[in-house]
C-alpha cells in the first residue's frame, strides 16, 4: 500500500483514459485497506454466530443448518465484493484535477478541477491516526460538487501538502520573498 508520485503515464489503466492528454500525473492511490475492517469484523463474526449455531443449537436441523451456512456465505461474498472495488478505487491528483474513480462493473469518476477549489482540510479521526488514513474535505465557492469528501486516503499529509502547493503555488514563494525583502530592524 503506497502513494506513488506519478512521473510519467504511471497511472492504472482503469484510471488513465480518463485522463487528459495534457495533464500531468502527480500522484496516486488506492483507498487505505481499513476500508474492509467493518466489513471483515462482519464476515468473521457471522462465521463465529454459524458454527456455534451447528455446533450446538442447530445440532441435527439440516434445514436450519444449511440457512445459517447460507447466510454466512452472503456475507462471505459481500466482503468480497468490497474488497473487489477496494482494488479498482483510485484517487488521483493530476497537474489540473482531482480525480476519484470508484466501481468495479459500473465506473463512477468524480473530478474537481484545482482552479475551483478554494478550501480544502482533512480530518483524522482516532482509528485514522493508529491506522494511517484520513478524509479530505474539498470546498468549492457556490455549488456542491461531485467531488466533496474523500475518505480512507493514506498519507493524508503528505497528499495534503502536495494539493495544497499545486492549489497556492503563489502564496509560498511570495511569503518567503517577503521574508527576503523585509528589512531586519537594528537592535535599539
Amino acid at each position: 500500500m503506497s502513494m506513488r508520485q506519478a512521473s510519467g503515464p504511471s497511472t492504472p489503466v482503469a484510471v488513465n483514459k480518463y485522463l487528459l492528454p495534457n495533464e500531468e500525473q502527480m500522484a496516486y492511490t488506492r483507498m487505505h485497506p481499513a476500508v474492509l475492517l467493518v466489513p471483515s469484523a462482519q464476515t468473521l463474526a457471522g462465521l463465529l454466530v454459524a458454527a456455534v449455531l451447528t455446533a450446538v443449537v442447530l445440532h441435527g436441523n439440516t434445514v436450519l443448518v444449511w440457512i445459517v451456512w447460507l447466510a454466512f456465505a452472503v456475507l462471505l461474498a459481500r466482503l468480497a465484493w468490497k474488497a473487489a472495488n477496494w482494488w479498482v478505487d483510485y484517487f488521483v491528483v493530476t497537474s489540473a484535477r482531482l480525480v476519484l474513480s470508484t466501481g468495479l462493473f459500473t465506473r463512477k469518476i468524480a473530478m474537481m478541477p484545482l482552479t475551483k477549489v478554494t478550501d480544502m482540510s482533512f480530518r483524522r479521526s482516532l482509528g485514522g491516526r493508529m491506522l494511517g488514513y484520513g478524509e479530505f474535505i474539498v470546498e468549492s465557492a457556490g455549488q456542491e460538487q461531485a467531488l466533496r469528501n474523500i475518505e480512507y486516503l493514506p498519507y493524508p499529509e503528505d497528499l495534503y501538502l502536495l494539493v495544497c502547493g499545486m492549489i497556492f503555488p503563489s502564496s509560498a514563494t511570495s511569503d518567503e520573498e517577503e521574508d527576503d525583502r523585509s528589512p531586519v530592524p537594528d537592535e535599539l
